[in-house]
């Protein structure tokens, strides 16, 4: 399977922290799946014009067509003035409405209070449900308690980031097996 994490801002550390560990759970799941991991703070994206992906070359196509060949996606963000990055929107921005049809998608949010664990749930998920992904229910949220320094130091984000990594990967396993019993349907 192609898996694609996505470091969903251009600053910070906390994000990359948990998208770090999180392929490290994927990896122990399963080392034999191709895993990409696109860190926002490494990449120079052009602002969203309407311009179609196609239409954009370097990094922006890179990241574009990384994330609709990828049969999984894990997003990962910070949660910055009750609210998703610019950064990230921006990402959204650049993709055909239909890019994330048939991709199992799963979210890790980092953020400075606890006060702002629903914005997955309203501010995330709708953009991924117009855009047509298979969203997974649950999702991580880690707190800045939840670090020491440059490392999670709660065990239990661990468990739930390897939890994350399980699940979504059995998901796109059954999602795969239904698409190609439906394609078999069809003789040409």
């Amino acid at each position: 399977m192609n898996i694609v994490l996505l470091s969903g801002s251009p600053v910070g550390s906390k994000t990359r922290i948990a998208m770090d560990a999180l392929q490290e759970s994927i990896n122990k799941e399963d080392d034999s799946h191709e895993v990409t991991l696109l860190d926002l703070r490494e990449l120079d994206l052009v602002f969203s014009d309407g311009r179609s992906y196609m239409d954009q070359e370097g990094d922006t196509l890179q990241l574009t067509q990384a994330l609709m060949n990828a049969d999984v996606i894990f997003i990962g963000f910070p949660v910055f003035q009750a609210s998703i990055p610019g950064a990230l929107k921006n990402v959204f921005d650049l993709l055909p409405v239909n890019a994330l049809r048939d991709k199992i998608v799963g979210i890790v949010a980092t953020a400075g209070s606890p006060k702002h664990y629903l914005i997955p749930e309203f501010q995330l998920k709708p953009i991924l449900g117009y855009m047509k992904a298979q969203i997974m229910q649950t999702y991580v949220f880690i707190e800045e308690q939840d670090f020491a320094g440059k490392e999670i130091a709660n065990d239990d984000i661990y468990f739930r980031l390897d939890s994350l990594a399980k699940d979504t990967l059995r998901m796109a396993k059954i999602h795969q097996n239904i698409l190609e019993e439906e394609d078999s349907k069809y003789d040409f």
